[in-house]
């Protein structure tokens, strides 16, 4: 059961057992009285209605946080979410909130409300309704797109589907896109969107677990990332639309599970943050029709064996990571700081969220190098699973707890 609309509710012990990915540890969380609270910000002018200021009109989990040249302050704005994956900024600070389980909530006026009209999913183990993100030009046509895994427990596909809000519902929905093999459900979706500058969108699609050499199978969707118009149709553009030995969708391929995707503003440069197996996570930078290698190179250790996956940590044809992530992190989210009256020093910087570490790791990148790293958050959140950069400028972090929230981030100095 998800939140109800005035967000109340209590919940008991929560013991979730994940994997990687999908956290390493069992821990258990006290159950608490799940609220939502939301406060004034210049930016996204998210006004809290009297019943919810009557709660508690800021729910301040940090004052100060110090970090190497900024001050923060951390603000819960939403509890009681179970699973939540995705934060999309739809305008008149209005909020979306994709959960896991099949939801998607919409936080507006200091209320949370379910939206009708989603995708059916199958939510199992990692599957289930999974990125949600608007259109560039939403202000104009409306489309929200959708991720999600399809199918049932005989075998599922990621999907991708766009419609409109109008109101709690979605209307218009069309499904545009599918991997082409049905797999076995449970891991690695993948399944992070993002629109580029030309106008069309990259999907990224994991290896689905059970058989990481399909990563390395050119006419398989399974560990790549495709490229798509934002109709669903395909670009005549696409790096390896004319090679009939490769599906034309695909971008780039020989990834494990991208779960973390940006392009910088300033350079056009698309990064992506990618599960390794025990080890071996990554930062890569994406370009056109490359093989990144997985699994037949990687930095990572088989879970079981810890010995070496494929045949060693470089191949000379293929494209290594520009970062490891050590000690491993289990990454998902990715956003690029600009603006947003955060220090000089923070401007073009990538923050990184991460599952097992429970930690944002912000990275300085020069000449497509990773030059510094600083850990961010250094408490018990929970799992980070999401990270954006809002249009007030502030970070707004998801934590993809049982029983999560959102959070912002904002400067105060």
């Amino acid at each position: 059961m998800g939140p109800t609309p005035d967000a109340l509710r209590l919940v008991g012990w929560i013991v979730p057992l994940e994997i990687k990915e999908e956290a390493m540890t069992v821990r258990p969380t006290i159950g608490t009285v799940a609220l939502i609270a939301l406060f004034v910000s210049s930016g996204c002018d998210l006004q809290p209605t009297t019943e919810a200021a009557a709660i508690e009109a800021q729910q301040v989990v940090a004052e100060e946080i110090s970090t190497e040249y900024q001050t923060l302050r951390l603000v819960r704005i939403a509890d009681g979410l179970e699973q939540p994956w995705s934060i999309a900024f739809i305008g008149d600070g209005r909020l979306l909130v994709s959960e896991r389980p099949g939801r998607l909530q919409l936080i507006s006026n200091g209320s949370m409300t379910e939206v009708s009209g989603v995708p059916e999913v199958h939510a199992q183990n990692q599957g289930g309704l999974l990125d949600v993100v608007p259109h560039p030009d939403y202000g104009e046509n409306g489309w929200i797109y959708l991720t999600y895994s399809k199918g049932d427990s005989g075998g599922t596909v990621p999907a991708l589907a766009r419609a409109r809000l109008e109101g709690d519902q979605l209307v218009d929905l069309e499904e545009l896109f599918e991997s082409n093999e049905y797999t076995d459900p449970g891991r690695h979706y993948g399944s992070r969107i993002l629109f580029l500058d030309d106008g069309t969108l990259l999907m990224t699609i994991g290896d689905r677990g059970a058989e990481p050499e399909r990563a390395q199978d050119p006419l398989d969707h399974s560990g790549t990332v495709v490229r798509l118009n934002d109709d669903g149709s395909l670009p005549g553009d696409n790096p390896l639309v004319d090679d009939e030995g490769y599906a034309p969708e695909i971008f780039s391929y020989g990834h494990r599970n991208i779960q973390g995707i940006v392009q910088h503003p300033a350079t056009g440069e698309i990064w992506a943050t990618e599960h390794g197996p025990r080890g071996g996570d990554e930062l890569n930078l994406l370009e056109p029709g490359r093989n990144y290698g997985w699994p037949t190179a990687s930095l990572g250790r088989d879970y079981g064996t810890q010995e070496q996956w494929g045949d060693g940590r470089h191949r000379p044809e293929m494209e290594g990571p520009t970062f490891e992530f050590l000690p491993t992190i289990a990454p998902s989210g990715l956003a690029v700081v600009t603006g947003g009256g955060f220090d000089d020093t923070w401007q073009g910087n990538l923050l990184a969220g991460g599952l097992r570490a429970e930690r944002v790791l912000r990275l300085v990148v020069e000449n497509q190098e990773v030059v510094h790293a600083e850990e961010l958050l250094p408490f018990e959140l929970g799992r980070i699973r999401d990270v954006r950069q809002g249009p007030d400028g502030n970070i707004y972090l998801a934590t993809g707890e049982a029983e999560g929230g959102v959070y912002r981030l904002e400067p105060i100095d």
